[in-house]
């Protein structure tokens, strides 16, 4: 009897943004959703057709950066891959221009369509971040409304859940400044 061979696993976990779940397929990320109040939400949340072919898996080093990040820890996940096919090449750009944004930064919709090499695109931009299926890896939520407007966002708690994340960041950038900073009171340095 032939096995039926599972592409995709999800990794559920609970963390202080709420339950997660990605999605895998071998070593690339396809999509994660946050903030739900369960783990049964957090499953619910993904695509029913990447959903449909995968098998319960756990992923501790994926979960420890991202609880880890929750937790309002810096953690770069430039490295971590992710899957790219279904986005288009323009989509591409705007997503690597996205991925470079450092924590604690925002850019505008409008700055990030230039920096992709499509000045004037940014509705284009905003219609990528709204599609996102892997945000905080692709941290759409760095990327703001012109004039730094927060504006909207696609996981559960909306704008809201954009200004905690960005806050978090800039508090978790700002302990690190303090404790990379050579001296100190009472020193020479």
């Amino acid at each position: 009897m032939a096995q039926r061979t599972v592409d995709n696993v999800v990794c559920v976990f609970r963390t202080d943004l709420g339950w997660m779940a990605v999605i895998a397929a071998g070593n690339r990320l396809r999509q994660l959703t946050f903030g739900h109040g369960s783990a049964r939400a957090a499953v619910q949340a993904l695509d029913p057709k990447l959903r449909a072919s995968t098998a319960l898996n756990r992923n501790p080093a994926l979960a420890r950066q991202l609880r880890r990040y929750a937790a309002g820890r810096p953690v770069d996940f430039r490295r971590l891959m992710v899957d790219l096919k279904p986005l288009t090449p323009f989509q591409r750009r705007v997503v690597a221009v996205c991925r470079r944004i450092p924590c604690g930064k925002t850019l505008s919709y409008g700055e990030l369509a230039a920096r992709a090499g499509a000045p004037g695109a940014a509705r284009a931009v905003g219609n990528c971040m709204a599609r996102n299926r892997i945000p905080l890896v692709i941290p759409c939520h760095r990327v703001v409304a012109a004039g730094g407007r927060i504006g909207a966002y696609s996981a559960p708690g909306g704008a809201a859940m954009k200004r905690r994340l960005l806050a978090m960041e800039a508090a978790a950038v700002g302990r690190n400044r303090r404790r990379q900073r050579p001296g100190g009171p009472g020193t020479i340095g």
